[in-house]
């Protein structure tokens, strides 16, 4: 199988002025605000995954991070997709795109930017050459599970993982789609 890490040479704009495209680093902080935002307006974050939400930058040598942004440069959401060579310690199977960390601002909700960033995605990993697209997505986090149910994934129990953050222990379910 062959897949492409290039990135598309110009950002995918929507008929609105949506923009998708990567993430500059002088954003980077600017994302992470805005993950944090999203994340924290649904659910309790502990202090280690706040912390993986604002580290932006951290993660950049294993996921490209790409923004959907206005027309002016207004970030509204954000998700970060594992680049090539990556596999999650073994996680992946071949021909995966991985993706993680999808976030709508709180203000730009109801717009469907989540469902655009992840058909992006999709897009993106048949560009790619990949067949599947897979992520992770917490047990509370029925929200995201019914948007990546309406999109077409469907979830793997014999690949849940067991997570512990802070002191609790998550179940995190796999969801995949064939692309």
């Amino acid at each position: 199988m062959s897949t492409t890490e290039t990135p598309p040479t110009s950002p995918t704009t929507a008929g609105d002025g949506l923009v998708i495209r990567l993430a500059e680093p002088d954003e980077y902080e600017a994302v992470g605000a805005l993950s944090y935002a999203a994340y924290r307006n649904d659910y309790t974050i502990s202090d280690g995954y706040r912390a993986q939400l604002v580290d932006t930058a951290g993660r950049t040598d294993e996921y490209e991070v790409w923004v959907a942004a206005e027309a002016d440069g207004t970030l509204l959401g954000t998700v970060s997709i594992l680049r090539a060579g990556f596999d999650l310690g073994g996680a992946l199977r071949e021909g995966e795109l991985y993706f993680r960390l999808l976030a709508v601002s709180p203000d730009a909700r109801r717009r469907g930017i989540g469902a655009r960033l992840t058909t992006f995605t999709l897009d993106e990993a048949r560009r790619r050459g990949y067949r599947v697209v897979a992520l992770n997505s917490g047990e509370h986090m029925t929200g995201a599970h019914a948007l990546y149910r309406g999109l077409g994934f469907v979830a793997d129990p014999d690949r849940d993982i067991r997570i512990h953050d802070d002191d609790h222990e998550i179940v995190v379910h796999l969801f995949t789609r064939e692309v």
